[in-house]
C-alpha cells in the first residue's frame, strides 16, 4: 500500500432539510430549484450554473499525484513501526492467527493508535506540502511506502529484494516515554562510522584500540571514507534542502539534518567533516561527543529519527525518549568470539 499525502478536503455538501424541519440558508447558497414555467429555461440557465459550480466548489479535493519512483526520494515503512499495535501482536502470539483476523475485522473501523514512526512520516508529509508549493509540477517529493506481512513467503521475497540491491534498511525501536516533536520541521540524525560512513575505522578500533585509530584518523585526514549505507538519505535530504535554499528559505527550511558522532572534534572529526565535503553534502549540525553517551543530546534535538549502528547507542536514545532506528551494517554485528576453553585430558 502506498499512501499519498494527505491533503485538506472541503467539507461535504450541507444535507437537504427533510418534512417538517427549516435551516438558514447562508450567503451565496443556492436556494432548492422551484418547477418552472414554460419558457423559463433561458432564464434558468445562468442559475443552474452558479449552483453547480458552488457544489462542484463542495466535492472533495483531487488527493495529489503520487511521484514516480525514480524521481522520487522512497520511504518504505513497516505497519507495526507506524500504528501501535501491540495488542494485536499480543493475540496473534497467544491464540494464533484465525483469532487475530477476526479480532481485526471486529475492530476494522477503529483506527490504530500512532506508532514510534508516524511523527517521522507527518514530518515526511509537512515537507511534501511545502515542495509542492514551491514546486507544483516536480515529483522531487518523497514517496511514503507502507509495508506489511501478509505472506511469510512475501517477507523472504522482500528481504532477499532488498539485500540483493542493498537497499539502506533499519529496525525502529520504540522509545520508554513519548516526546513532543516539531510537526512543523522534519529532524534526521545520523550516527558517522558504519551509518554515513563505511565502518574502515569502527574496524581499527575493535582491532587495536584508541590510540591507533586517533594515529590512522590523522595520517589520513585528508582521504575520504567510504560511503555508509545511509549516506545515500543523507544526499536525498540535501538536494530536497537545496530546492528550498534556493527560494531564499535556508532559514525556515523544513529539513534539518544531523551527524551525531562519538568521534572527538579535536582528533578525529576533521576527517568525517572533509569526508562530507566531498561529497558534496552537509549536515546542519556536527556534534562530536568524545565517547559520551547520545541520548541526553538527542533528548535536545528531538530528532524524529535517529540512525546508529550500534544497539548501545539505540539502546541510550530510547531512554530519553527519541525515536531510534538500528542499522545492521558493519563490524559492530559481528559477534565475538570466546576463546575455547582448554580441555583437561580425562584419566583413562
Amino acid at each position: 500500500m502506498q499512501p499519498s499525502p494527505a491533503s485538506s478536503a472541503s467539507p461535504p455538501p450541507p444535507a437537504p432539510a427533510g418534512r417538517g424541519q427549516s435551516r438558514s440558508m447562508e450567503p451565496g447558497e443556492p436556494r432548492e430549484p422551484r418547477e418552472l414555467g414554460p419558457g423559463a429555461e433561458t432564464a434558468a440557465a445562468p442559475r443552474w450554473e452558479e449552483a453547480k459550480t458552488f457544489y462542484d466548489n463542495l466535492a472533495p479535493k483531487k488527493k495529489p499525484k503520487s511521484p514516480k519512483p525514480q524521481n522520487a526520494v522512497t520511504i518504505a515503512v513497516s505497519s507495526r513501526a507506524l500504528f501501535r499495535m501491540d495488542e494485536e501482536q499480543r493475540i496473534y502470539t497467544e491464540q494464533g492467527v484465525e483469532e487475530y483476523v477476526r479480532y481485526q475485522l471486529e475492530h476494522e473501523n477503529e483506527p490504530f493508535n500512532p506508532g514510534p514512526a508516524f511523527p517521522f512520516v507527518k514530518a515526511l508529509e509537512a515537507v511534501n506540502r511545502r515542495l509542492r508549493e514551491l514546486y507544483p509540477d516536480s515529483e522531487d517529493l518523497f514517496d511514503i511506502v507502507l509495508m506489511t506481512n501478509n505472506h511469510a513467503q512475501v517477507g523472504v521475497r522482500l528481504i532477499n529484494s532488498i539485500n540483493h540491491y542493498g537497499i539502506a534498511a533499519a529496525t525502529i525501536f520504540s522509545p520508554s516515554k513519548d516526546m513532543a516533536v516539531s510537526q512543523s520541521q522534519l529532524r534526521v540524525a545520523f550516527d558517522g562510522d558504519a551509518v554515513l560512513f563505511s565502518d574502515e575505522s569502527e574496524r581499527i578500533v575493535k582491532a587495536h584500540g584508541l590510540d591507533r585509530f586517533f594515529e590512522h584518523e590523522k595520517a589520513h585526514e585528508n582521504k575520504p571514507l567510504a560511503q555508509g549505507p545511509l549516506k545515500g538519505f543523507l544526499e536525498a535530504l540535501g538536494r530536497l534542502q537545496k530546492k528550498f535554499y534556493s527560494k531564499g528559505l535556508r532559514l525556515e527550511c523544513p529539513i534539518r539534518t544531523y551527524l551525531v558522532t562519538a568521534r572527538s572534534a579535536a582528533s578525529s572529526g576533521a576527517r568525517a567533516l572533509k569526508t562530507l565535503r566531498s561529497w558534496g553534502l552537509e549536515t546542519d549540525e556536527a556534534l562530536f561527543l568524545a565517547g559520551a553517551p547520545k541520548g541526553p543530546l538527542l533528548e535536545k534535538i528531538r530528532p524524529h529519527i535517529f540512525f546508529d549502528d550500534q544497539m548501545f547507542h539505540v539502546a541510550g536514545a530510547q531512554e530519553m525518549g527519541t525515536v531510534a532506528a538500528h542499522v545492521p551494517y558493519g563490524v559492530a554485528q559481528t559477534p565475538r568470539r570466546t576463546a575455547p576453553t582448554k580441555q583437561t585430558p580425562s584419566a583413562q
